[in-house]
């Protein structure tokens, strides 16, 4: 949708948070005059009317009724696109769009990389925009990475690096390369099942006319396979990880080891990177050194130093079983108690439980409202060294008294935040905080246009 289309309709914005808020923005500068209603939360109504005082303002989620009675709704990305009443007004006529939806259509002819996946695409996302602008490409880091795509509506950059989550991938248009650096089970609460959200995710597919995708996994190869632009990572004849090296092909080009953010999946993130680069006709191989001075992303397996003899991480980012595997096998062989749980979407943790047969670390301390269904799991199968708390503060308690003051704290819960913590921001900096961290305003560098 265009921002033509909505000159002179009746338009509602849903949603106050960032996406929101550069929405209503964008429709100010666009559209000056045009009368415009949001719908946010009752706690933030002061706040909106202050902001946007030409703004009607309604401090409760609309009802079907509601939404029916706009021609255009531009919906913030964490409201479900199959909500009831959602899809109620629309088969009424409601037309919906996104600030993700208006960027795309309004910048037809920007170069885009738009990455997502199940991991890595935050990493990914930023590692490419990073390596871009070694080569002194100008180029534009922005999209569900922390930066909303209206932010930047009237920038110039000769490269854009977009990362999309699973609720925006439908809402793109002409990409000019799209990747896809992993799939598993996630946001199943917002898309109603599995097969809904592979298939949102990989809406992508369509929307780009190059596409990058993870060859180690069989079934996203798969249901890339008919892509015309189709091309990969991870294999022996492209970009890949083997024998501790990055290589293209045969060729070793650098050493797993120097990519600043740590752990073998980064290490794939990095591949993932350097062949977006190489598909765009950019000197990949002239980038990698830049691979060693990337800084990591927060609350991403990010090392916050050794306090009472114990060495801690913080991966508050972690939202899947996956992702808290993955941060196993980055510590190594320490001794390392691991905190999981938070709030229950209902994923699957049965790989998590078989992969710590005979592997499991000095202690899994599960927490939170799925920790109980998380050790219950893990008890059944024989898994050794399991604790049960009650919340993130009893967790890393029980992870002082299981190391003895010798070994790693790393906190990789598996699950979102929304059971204690406002956003898994919050949840990374009250565990800082209790490991006898003080507090830091820890952001993501190279937001924006670099």
């Amino acid at each position: 949708m265009r921002w033509a289309e909505l000159e002179g309709r009746r338009v509602a914005v849903w949603g106050f948070g960032r996406e929101g808020r550069a929405a209503l923005n964008a429709l100010a500068r666009r559209l000056p005059g045009q009368a415009i209603e949001l719908y946010c939360a009752a706690d933030e109504v002061d706040a909106a009317k202050a902001a946007f005082p030409s703004v009607r303002v309604h401090g409760a989620a609309p009802d079907a009724d509601a939404l029916a009675a706009f021609d255009v709704v531009v919906k913030s990305p964490g409201i479900s696109a199959y909500k009831p009443e959602l899809l109620d007004a629309k088969a009424r006529g409601t037309r919906f769009t996104s600030g993700t939806a208006l960027w795309f259509a309004a910048h037809g002819d920007a170069r885009t990389i738009a990455v997502t996946g199940t991991k890595g695409k935050s990493t990914t996302s930023a590692l490419l925009a990073h390596l871009a602008r070694s080569l002194g490409v100008r180029t534009a880091l922005a999209g569900n990475i922390g930066l909303p795509l209206l932010e930047l509506d009237e920038a110039r950059a000769d490269l854009w690096v977009i990362e999309l989550s699973s609720f925006q991938t439908g809402e793109a248009t002409g990409v000019s390369l799209g990747v896809v650096t992993s799939l598993y089970e996630e946001h199943l609460d917002w898309h109603g099942s599995r097969e809904r959200y592979v298939d949102d995710k990989l809406k992508l597919l369509a929307a780009s006319e190059r596409v990058l995708v993870n060859a180690a996994q069989p079934a996203l190869l798969s249901r890339a396979a008919d892509h015309p632009g189709l091309n990969t990572f991870g294999d022996l004849a492209g970009w890949h990880v083997a024998d501790g090296w990055i290589r293209h092909g045969g060729e070793d080009v650098i050493r797993a080891e120097r990519v600043s953010a740590p752990g073998l999946h980064n290490a794939v993130n990095a591949c993932a990177a350097l062949a977006a680069l190489e598909i765009l006709g950019y000197d990949a191989r002239a980038a990698a050194p830049a691979l060693s001075t990337f800084v990591p992303l927060p609350h991403r397996l990010q090392p916050l130093g050794e306090h009472d003899g114990l060495a801690w991480i913080n991966d508050s980012i972690s939202t899947t079983p996956l992702a808290s595997l993955a941060a196993l096998e980055s510590v190594g062989a320490k001794r390392t108690a691991l905190i999981v749980g938070g709030h229950d979407r209902g994923l699957d943790w049965t790989p998590f439980v078989e992969a710590m047969h005979g592997h499991e670390p000095e202690a899994i301390i599960c927490q939170g409202s799925n920790g109980p269904r998380i050790a219950d799991a893990l008890e059944a199968a024989g898994i050794a060294n399991v604790y049960r708390a009650t919340d993130l503060g009893a967790a890393v308690a029980a992870a002082r008294v299981a190391l003895g003051g010798e070994g790693c704290v790393v906190l990789s819960p598996g699950a979102p935040s929304f059971d204690q913590f406002r956003d898994y921001t919050e949840r990374g900096k009250f565990f800082a905080a209790l490991a006898g961290f003080e507090p830091r305003v820890a952001s993501i560098q190279g937001l924006g246009i670099g």
